[in-house]
């Protein structure tokens, strides 16, 4: 009898969703820059919801993969990266709220990273208070499109501080876990 070929793993309905934002992501900075601000701050709303949507698909249809969970942090990281890069390009984020920016992904590359190095071990599991920094980072980010405003600062900031804060009970954790 010969022997059958390993299966591929399929594609659930929640990790789709989650490669269509990756693919979204990625064009995400050019079109920030070349979309009126109503249609660029709904675009972030879109990957925003599909953020929410695909965790909400995987669990409501028990299709949780190694792979969606892998993907979901990239598909937000993207997201953010592609966004902050073109707001500062465009001149939105400058002077000192480059500092929130700088934080923001120099954190989030860092945790992608210990992420790799404690992948298996639950020490990176993602806790309640990054969903709420994730959440700020896109309300920033939406209201970013409609330029400097005070509000949309405040944001930014807030998603800052959120962001480190919770960069830095990572790195605690994974400390911990590597001692």
């Amino acid at each position: 009898m010969p022997e059958k070929a390993p299966s591929t793993p399929r594609l659930t309905l929640a990790t789709r969703v989650t490669i269509f934002r990756i693919l979204l992501a990625i064009a995400l900075g050019p079109l920030l820059l070349a979309l009126p601000a109503l249609a660029g701050a709904a675009l972030i709303a879109v990957l925003g919801l599909t953020d929410y949507l695909d965790g909400y698909l995987a669990r409501a249809r028990n299709e949780v993969t190694k792979l969606g969970a892998a993907l979901d942090p990239i598909a937000d990281k993207l997201v953010t990266a592609s966004a902050l890069i073109a707001f500062a390009a465009n001149g939105t984020l400058s002077g000192i709220h480059l500092y929130a920016v700088f934080a923001i992904l120099l954190r989030e590359v860092l945790i992608s990273g210990l992420r790799e190095t404690a992948a298996g071990s639950g020490s990176m599991a993602v806790s309640q208070l990054a969903k709420w920094k994730t959440t700020f980072q896109f309300i920033a980010l939406i209201s970013l499109c409609f330029g400097p405003t005070p509000l949309a600062l405040g944001f930014l900031w807030m998603a800052a501080v959120l962001t480190v804060w919770t960069g830095a009970g990572y790195v605690i954790r994974w400390w911990a876990s590597v001692s």
